[in-house]
């Protein structure tokens, strides 16, 4: 097994657009000829469009991209402008009188960081596919991860600036890859050690402390918990799978959230991973759905540690801990 980039995956372009200034973008995968697409929505607020064509009974064999966004619901706008590059690109079923895409979409809670009244839109959506043709993708404050940050459990007054990773492997001829925008209500831990790598400052941000340990101190009912989260996924492979395969690969992928977030899956989180099949190349899928949480848990440190301090918010690159 080798560690290959994520845009080594054929089938895929992938493009990011955003306005730094605003703290908010969005991250567009391509798949020209279409792909076979799982979903699995763990988190209980997720902020989505078109969920219901991943449905394993619904007739819908392809779709033909994914779009990862901040600005909450308001930047599901994204995909109007990713509907209208690939119409005018020619891709999409069609249906005689033009090609229709079919295009997903899962937005994150970047509304506190940078401009409230500035959210991904159509223009943004349809720039990031421009880009998608330069190949612009980047870990790190790029894209969805613009205005991501994590370990919000007692407000943004405490929590660390995160982003955008991706991580990918090759095993003969088969590939697989995550992309991560993650900006967790919880904290985030280094799989490999178990140490704490980013999230919930204490009250001297000189170190950390624990979201779920402090969640666990009293049994007491939270109404309207701080809802400012989401961590976003993407798995790839060029593994041959069809919907229902997809979307137990992507039940199977949750478990690298688990690895590397503490709390995860709250019901202030939206946390979604979708899994795309773009390739033909034959591969059990226990194994494809095994390294997809390995590669995701990848994604999600690579998201951390290549985040840059932003918006007043420190990165990790930039603790002294």
């Amino acid at each position: 097994m080798k560690e290959i980039r994520i845009t080594d995956i054929e089938g895929i372009r992938i493009g990011q657009a955003e306005d730094a200034a605003a703290g908010s973008g969005c991250t567009v995968v391509i798949c020209e000829n279409g792909a076979s697409a799982g979903m699995d929505i763990r988190g209980g607020g997720p902020a989505s469009r078109e969920s219901g064509l991943l449905d394993p009974l619904a007739s819908t064999k392809m779709i033909h991209a994914v779009v990862l966004s901040g600005g909450s619901a308001f930047g599901l706008d994204a995909s109007s402008g990713v509907l209208r590059y690939l119409e005018e690109h020619d891709i999409g079923y069609d249906v005689g009188v033009t090609r229709v895409p079919l295009v997903c979409q899962s937005a994150l809670f970047d509304l506190t960081v940078g401009n409230l009244r500035v959210r991904p839109d159509r223009d943004m959506g349809y720039r990031a596919c421009e880009a998608a043709e330069q190949g612009n993708y980047r870990d790190g404050n790029y894209g969805a991860g613009t205005g991501a940050t994590v370990g919000k459990f007692k407000g943004m007054d405490y929590c660390m600036k995160s982003g955008i990773g991706s991580y990918a492997v090759q095993v003969g001829e088969f590939k697989i890859g995550a992309i991560a925008a993650v900006n967790a209500l919880g904290d985030i831990y280094d799989p490999h050690t178990g140490q704490q790598i980013a999230g919930l400052l204490n009250e001297d941000r000189n170190g950390f402390l624990s979201s779920a340990e402090l969640m666990c101190e009293k049994a007491d009912v939270v109404e309207n918990r701080f809802v400012e989260n989401t961590t976003l996924g993407i798995i790839i492979t060029n593994g041959t799978f069809d919907k229902a395969g997809m979307t137990r690969i992507a039940g199977m992928t949750h478990n690298g959230y688990a690895r590397c977030i503490r709390p995860v899956h709250t019901s202030a989180d939206g946390d979604t991973i979708y899994a795309l099949s773009t390739g033909a190349v034959s591969a059990d899928i226990d194994m494809t759905g095994t390294l997809a949480a390995d590669v995701m848990s990848e994604a999600i440190l690579r998201a951390v540690n290549s985040a840059e301090s932003a918006y007043g918010y420190p990165a990790r690159r930039d603790l002294g801990f």
